[in-house]
């Protein structure tokens, strides 16, 4: 790996399920790894890891307390990281360093105890060459949670309550802390934003719109924070939210405002809208060409271009210059994300989160991409800081397997790679970060650079195709190499199951058909109006054949009909009752089979009352056969040693009585 102007390797912070602790390389083609002289500590309940700006300070949280390590100028031999102090917030939850280092940040939940009904301060700021607390503070929020500070650390502001608190810090952290010098009144859910670069610095604040009155954004020269000593001012509604965003110079800021719902019913993201307030009072709208969510909007380190991903899918991505005016388009694609390189000159345009992680590498200068890559579960993305690398990393709990992280050259090439093992997760990971000036710029050129190759699968490039279109590609039949279905006991060849159910469902429908033909014809007949001979007979002789089919089926014991008797027909009803008017002699019984009068067969098994005395038979028969079944079990429980209730010994010497009456119907069949 590359290594900075004055020989220092930058090292790679990690937090996972076990441990924290720091990788470094060898070299510039060396993997990275935990070195013997790196701290590493197991633990299993760390929240954050910090760097702080210049890279002197490295801070972590383990469950008991916040460490604060020294980082030495080189991490090359057997140097150590001292300890710079330890911090009692065994609760931390974040961190955060001021510019220059010199302060550490802690937040952590808000609770209230019976201790302290109030509720103790969660917002904390310790100073990091003493270790001691100068400020505490209670902060609700934790979206917004982070507080401002100036780039000299001169000054530091938050919002409590919807109200800015300016503290004057010049004459050291004991006076300054001490009370509030300034503020500007607001309402719930206002935010401030302190720009970087100028001293004293510029700020804005935003006002939420409230009872039809737009929401508003106020740019002022700190410490002249009237109501008319505005240097811009820009209004706007639909805005629930809003993000500040201001360049490295502190002389632009963009305005992300949001809605949670859009109430047109247009998206589902709710509404997005994009403004622009410079430091000498120019504010615009920056112009978005494509319906849909904003998604991303970042600043080119150089601080006088800015980056827009926004539309529905597959999104826009454009750049602007300073007066809002697209100086580049990049086309549209599947990304909703952009990360400018530490010196502006590279930007990756990706698609991330619920996108398969399309990476695309572009020159800004020559507004010409350079690679395209894939980076599937990516859930974080970080440039080195020699503006050349960057890491992609799959962390918990956005995704618990296959966590691990990746470090690809700008070119494309894989130049490292760590797969966690399993059972582990990986939290987070941070780059160390280093002052201005450390690492020079780099020159991009086109050249691939030399990588190794990812232990994981690729997916396979091919387009998907049929596997009976894969056998005509090759020349073969389909037919032969699909599986025929077999019934135990009959040939290979012989129809299966499905052909069974095809034929029943044909019989079926051929019942229907001779139905409905019948009572056309009965139709037809009572309407007057004249029928075909052959067409009656044929839809007599139709069901004849059906009722001499049901008739000479037989059903076992065990099954039973799996269908009731149709219901009857007209025509059948009538000729029904004309057969019930003939006299029929005494002791013939007759039976309706499909609605039709029929007389007793002996080789029928549904015949009048004989039937109903087999059915009888057969049900009494089925009984003591299950109670014959039951004694069984019982005796052969009884013989493994169990002790058995009185009833189920009576029922065992029931036995010579049921094989009696079990006999006796079956002789009587």
């Amino acid at each position: 790996m590359a290594a900075a102007a004055d020989g220092a390797v930058p090292t790679l912070a990690i937090r996972s399920s076990v441990a924290v602790e720091l990788w470094s390389s060898a070299g510039a083609k060396q993997p990275y790894e935990h070195k013997p002289n790196l701290p590493r500590e197991e633990t299993k309940s760390s929240r954050s890891i910090c760097f702080s700006p210049d890279g002197r300070y490295f801070a972590y949280s383990n469950g008991v307390e916040v460490k604060v390590l020294h980082v030495p100028a080189s991490n090359t031999g057997n140097v150590d990281w001292p300890l710079q102090c330890k911090l009692p917030r065994p609760k931390a939850f974040y961190l955060q360093f001021s510019p220059r280092g010199n302060y550490l940040c802690t937040w952590e939940h808000y609770a209230i105890t019976k201790d302290r009904p109030e509720g103790a301060a969660n917002l904390l700021v310790y100073d990091v060459a003493t270790g001691n607390e100068v400020f505490a503070i209670v902060q609700k929020n934790q979206t917004d949670w982070q507080p401002s500070w100036s780039s000299d650390e001169s000054i530091f502001a938050l919002v409590v309550g919807g109200e800015a608190l300016f503290y004057d810090l010049a004459a050291g952290p004991s006076e300054g802390f001490a009370s509030a010098s300034r503020k500007i009144g607001g309402s719930r859910g206002g935010m401030l934003s302190l720009g970087p670069g100028n001293c004293p610095p510029y700020l804005a604040f935003y006002t939420p719109g409230a009872k039809g009155a737009p929401s508003m954004c106020k740019l002022y020269k700190y410490p002249a924070l009237g109501q008319n000593q505005t240097v811009a001012c820009k209004s706007f509604f639909q805005a629930d939210r809003v993000e500040m965003l201001w360049n490295k110079r502190g002389s632009g800021l963009l305005l992300l405002t949001s809605t949670e719902v859009d109430k047109s019913g247009a998206s589902y993201y709710g509404n997005q809208a994009v403004h622009f307030m410079a430091t000498k009072g120019d504010t615009c709208s920056v112009p978005l060409s494509k319906e849909g969510p904003v998604h991303c909007v970042k600043w080119s380190p150089k601080a006088n271009e800015f980056v827009v991903v926004y539309g529905f899918m597959p999104s826009k991505a454009a750049l602007y210059n300073l007066k809002c005016d697209v100086i580049f388009d990049f086309g549209e694609g599947p990304r909703n994300c952009a990360y400018f390189n530490p010196f502006g000159n590279l930007i990756v345009l990706g698609g991330f989160g619920n996108l398969p992680g399309a990476v695309e590498v572009w020159d800004v200068s020559k507004r010409e991409k350079i690679a395209n890559l894939k980076c599937a579960d990516t859930t974080h993305f970080e440039w080195h800081p020699n503006g050349e690398w960057f890491v992609t990393a799959t962390t918990a709990p956005r995704l618990r397997i296959s966590n691990g992280f990746k470090i690809y050259h700008y070119s494309g090439a894989l130049l490292h790679e760590t797969l966690w093992p399993q059972g582990q997760e990986l939290l987070g990971i941070e780059w160390q970060q280093y002052a201005d000036n450390t690492f020079a710029e780099p020159k991009i050129t086109k050249a691939k650079h030399e990588g190794i190759k990812s232990s994981q699968p690729e997916a396979s490039k091919k387009a998907y195709t049929p596997p009976h279109l894969r056998l005509l590609k090759e020349g073969k039949n389909p037919e032969k190499y699909l599986p025929q279905p077999t019934v135990p006991g009959l040939p290979a060849a012989a129809p299966g199951l499905g052909a069974n159910k095809n034929k029943k469902r044909n019989n079926n429908s051929n019942k229907a058909k001779g139905n409905n033909n019948i009572n056309n014809i009965s139709n037809k007949r009572e309407a007057g109006e004249a029928v075909p001979q052959d067409a009656a007979a044929a839809a007599t002789e139709s069901l004849e054949q059906e009722q001499t089919t049901a008739a000479g089926s037989t059903v076992t014991i065990d099954e039973s009909p799996r269908r009731p008797a149709p219901k009857h027909r007209p025509l059948q009803r009538n000729h029904q009752q004309q057969q019930m008017e003939q006299p029929v002699e005494f002791g013939t019984p007759r039976h309706h089979v499909n609605g039709n009068v029929a007389y007793n067969n002996n080789n029928s098994s549904n015949s009048g009352g004989g039937g109903n005395n087999n059915s009888d038979k057969d049900r009494k028969i089925r009984s003591v056969a299950k109670k014959l079944s039951d004694i069984k079990k019982l005796k052969s429980r009884q013989s493994q040693g169990e002790t058995l209730e009185l009833n189920q010994l009576n029922k065992i010497e029931m036995e010579a009585k049921y094989l009696e009456e079990l006999k006796a119907l079956k002789l009587s069949v």
